[in-house]
């Protein structure tokens, strides 16, 4: 009787689960991967990564999309309305069999990672959190490879977060914990903080390695000096705010050139899509200090290392 041996899989459901040595392989990759210094169409061959997304995605999924392709997978796309899911299934039992036919499954939902999290446990299937309500880990790897790219390292660097403490926000702390020496300031509007939760568990990851994050509510306590600014977009599709007010408690958030101005070598990102004249000035996405469309290139390298490290 012969024995299938079936290869282990990785995940990616948080970044907590992640050691700094794993993120550094990712981000490392990807820099290759940006860099055009890797031979593309081996590293999953006879592979099938499926594609699933119950929200709208420009950059993610299309940067997943390719990277599978691109790497010599094949791949199946799932919308929202195409699964089991819709008549009663429960996300489970569909996960159970799509582990039984795909090598890999990227997943974006609209809710809590938890069901990811406890599939987790089985190793045929890689699953890969392309965004949950409360973390976007993906975007965060995406992220550190366009500092890498940018800097050469990020030990060293300071950077200022203006905007809500979403799921994006969470991500940058929990990923840029990990690493020695960086100054991450986080400024939210009151009320829209990062979870207390964890920011306090990035904090404390963060002192074992002499980075300091800290989240202030208050534009005037801007720090002297920044590497990079960074915001995302106010309100995520589908989604509202307590406040029927909220637009005039986030506009002091906004990165304006003024803001811009007291840091004149520092660069700008945004994880897109964006909002010109609500989170950002079109004068500084457009401007010269802008490295957004990079940043949106280096989703599709970063996916090529995140499939390529969970799969092969």
């Amino acid at each position: 009787m012969s024995l299938t041996i079936i290869n282990e899989k990785k995940h990616i459901i948080s970044l907590k689960n992640l050691s700094k040595q794993e993120v550094l392989d990712i981000v490392n990759r990807g820099v290759e991967y940006s860099n055009g210094t890797v031979e593309l169409g081996y590293q999953l061959k006879n592979q099938v990564v499926g594609v699933y997304f119950t929200k709208t995605s420009t950059r993610t999924r299309t940067s997943f999309t390719t990277a599978a392709l691109r790497l010599g997978a094949n791949v199946i796309a799932y919308g929202p309305n195409d699964l089991q899911i819709n008549t009663g299934e429960s996300m489970s039992d569909t996960l159970q069999v799509l582990s039984r036919m795909l090598d890999g499954l990227v997943v974006r939902t609209a809710g809590s990672p938890n069901v990811l999290k406890a599939f987790a446990n089985q190793k045929r299937m890689s699953i890969v959190n392309a965004m949950t309500e409360d973390e976007h880990p993906t975007q965060a790897l995406a992220d550190l490879t366009t500092l890498m790219c940018h800097f050469g390292e990020l030990s060293g660097l300071e950077i200022v977060y203006l905007g809500e403490g979403n799921n994006t926000a969470v991500a940058l702390a929990l990923a840029l914990a990990k690493f020695s020496n960086i100054k991450l300031s986080f400024f939210t509007p009151p009320n829209y903080q990062i979870p207390a939760n964890v920011l306090q568990y990035a904090k404390n990851e963060a002192a074992k390695n002499n980075t300091v994050i800290n989240e202030f509510h208050d534009m005037k306590k801007l720090p002297k000096n920044a590497d990079v600014i960074y915001t995302t977009r106010w309100q995520t599709t589908g989604t509202t705010k307590p406040d029927a007010n909220w637009r005039e408690i986030f506009d002091p958030f906004a990165v304006t050139q003024e803001v811009m101005s007291k840091y004149s070598n520092s660069i700008f990102m945004h994880d897109l899509p964006a909002h010109r004249g609500e989170e950002v000035e079109a004068s500084v996405i457009d401007g010269t200090s802008s490295i957004v469309f990079q940043q949106a290139e280096n989703k599709a390298h970063s996916a090529k290392a995140v499939l390529e490290w969970c799969m092969r």
